[in-house]
């Protein structure tokens, strides 16, 4: 299925690889960055050195792809799209240290080894396929940056106000947008707005594998009675103490919006009230 070249790789654009991945459906779902200037500035952020391999999400049309050739030591790009990837193929024959996969990026095998970075301007459309097959391999990259759509970036980023999904992630991640972008920096020009955010692997996650699991059971609760709701595991009582005894503020009349302070309340209920024992 998939097919590999030593070719170098993409641009930035936006292309379609979720439920339909037929031919049409990328074309039309694709955003180009081709601006040398903004490309140059926005991997300024990376500063990839020659010893990095970087994995690219999407060739395009292999501006973002050049650059990436001549910032790291090796790239590596996925393209769906044959007639992108035959063209890219041809424009970026001249990187040697590029290759070039003609596959669908949801079903490519990361790296099971080795170090590696994502620099990607990924599919709006799967934008939380792509981030869950990312932050939840055996092999996690050690950075991303990845170019999003805005709302998604805040929902993954828990602004204003922390998701599922935001609280989940940052236990193993460091996540920030560097990169406000202008909507006429992508041709053709998207109908949102769209930002790059850096995600960088935490040394050692704040939770062990079955905390984790527990820790994801007690957020599905707390969200759906409240933290200290008809159902929830903790009083209000108990949610003031937990917090006091951490130093940490109280929490806001609409739940805890913080990361710690969900994270405080988590091990405050599996210590004092759970005796250590994981939620079921």
């Amino acid at each position: 299925m998939k097919k590999s070249r030593r070719y170098p790789k993409h641009d930035g654009r936006k292309r379609s690889s979720a439920v339909d991945l037929s031919h049409q459906n990328v074309t039309n779902s694709q955003n180009f960055i081709t601006n040398a200037k903004l490309i140059h500035r926005i991997i300024g952020f990376a500063g990839f050195q020659p010893e990095d391999t970087v994995l690219e999400i999407g060739t395009g049309k292999g501006h973002l792809t050049e650059a990436l050739c001549r910032s790291a030591g090796t790239v590596c790009s996925v393209e769906i799209d044959h007639r992108l990837y035959e063209s890219a193929g041809r424009r970026l024959s001249q990187f040697s240290n590029l290759k070039l996969i003609h596959g669908d990026f949801l079903k490519y095998d990361l790296p099971a080894k080795g170090t590696y970075r994502v620099f990607a301007n990924i599919p709006y459309f799967i934008t939380t396929q792509i981030i869950e097959k990312l932050t939840q391999a055996p092999n996690t990259p050690a950075e991303m940056w990845l170019v999003m759509e805005k709302g998604a970036a805040k929902r993954f980023l828990g602004i204003p106000k922390e998701t599922k999904k935001s609280l989940l992630l940052k236990v193993s991640w460091d996540m920030k947008i560097v990169y406000h972008f202008h909507r006429e920096d992508f041709h053709p020009m998207p109908a949102v707005d769209s930002v790059l955010v850096h995600f960088a692997k935490r040394a050692a996650p704040d939770l062990t594998r079955s905390e984790y699991h527990a820790f994801q059971k007690f957020i599905e609760q707390s969200m759906k009675y409240g933290i200290c709701g008809k159902g929830a595991f903790l009083t209000k009582r108990q949610v003031s103490v937990a917090l006091k005894e951490a130093g940490l503020p109280h929490a806001h009349e609409d739940g805890v919006t913080l990361y710690i302070q969900w994270l405080c309340l988590f091990r405050w209920y599996q210590r004092t009230l759970n005796h250590g024992k994981q939620l079921d």
